[in-house]
């Protein structure tokens, strides 16, 4: 880990010189940030970062994304300034788990009162949707089959246990799987997924096993609880963009 970890910083230091960009915040994204990655998980580098300032006063803009690597052991992209604050204006629940991934590569100053400030747009339903969304994907795709991938349940039970804590908390989910088992008070579901998680510790990303009753069970059950949430809750984005664009001027011309 500690020669990936070195190679991921050169290669982002490399980015910057290359493509004239200041790093404001770098993590791992996926599974390794979530706690469940398997012995042959890639790393899933994200990052936002900066332009110079006449870059932003262009009548023809630059491209607001970089993906920089993209191999069997590196996965590295990130998202300009502009756009990681407009999509914060959206809820976009991906950019959160970014914002506040625990495996930290690089930050600064700026993004932590961009952290700040994002707070206040935080968007539940937004949340609730995209977290919904993607547990009913990976379950209509990957788990109706008699085999399964582990890693695959965890991509359906992550997202889940999300929405849980939301509908408790009403607050920015906490990105570790760990961290969200105050939110799965079912013994045999907790038990279920302890099992799992050893089990995934041995076993390929590719790898089929039995299915497990108690976990199919439990997505099953929950799945249809929570689109009726998804499909209740009001509308709660926050529509004044004052302070991401104060926040936004202040980085931009620093």
């Amino acid at each position: 880990m500690r020669m990936v970890r070195q190679e991921i910083e050169e290669k982002l230091r490399e980015l910057e010189s290359r493509e004239d960009v200041r790093i404001l915040h770098a993590v791992e994204s996926g599974s390794r940030a979530w706690g469940f990655a398997s012995p042959d998980s890639d790393y899933d580098v994200r990052f936002v970062y900066v332009r110079p300032l006449e870059d932003y006063l262009r009548l023809d803009e630059r491209r607001d994304v970089i993906e920089w690597q993209l191999d069997e052991v590196l996965d590295i992209n990130g998202w300009d300034l502009r756009k990681a604050m407009k999509q914060f204006a959206r809820g976009n629940a991906t950019l959160f788990e970014w914002s506040f991934s625990p495996e930290i590569y690089r930050t600064t100053e700026e993004w932590g009162r961009i952290q700040e400030v994002s707070k206040a747009y935080f968007s539940e339903k937004s949340a609730v949707c995209h977290y919904y969304g993607m547990a009913n994907s990976i379950y209509q795709e990957c788990l109706l089959g008699e085999t399964v991938s582990y890693k695959k349940y965890f991509y359906a039970l992550r997202p889940l246990l999300v929405v849980r804590y939301i509908e408790r908390f009403h607050q920015i989910p906490p990105v570790r799987f760990a961290d969200l088992f105050c939110v799965v008070p079912e013994a045999g579901l907790r038990e279920a997924i302890d099992e799992l998680l050893e089990k995934k510790k041995l076993t390929g990303e590719k790898e089929l096993k039995p299915q497990i009753p108690a976990i199919c069970r439990f997505i099953e059950e929950e799945l249809p609880r929570q689109k009726r949430l998804a499909d209740s809750l009001p509308d709660d984005h926050n529509k004044d963009w004052t302070e991401l664009n104060d926040c936004f001027r202040k980085i931009i011309i620093a």
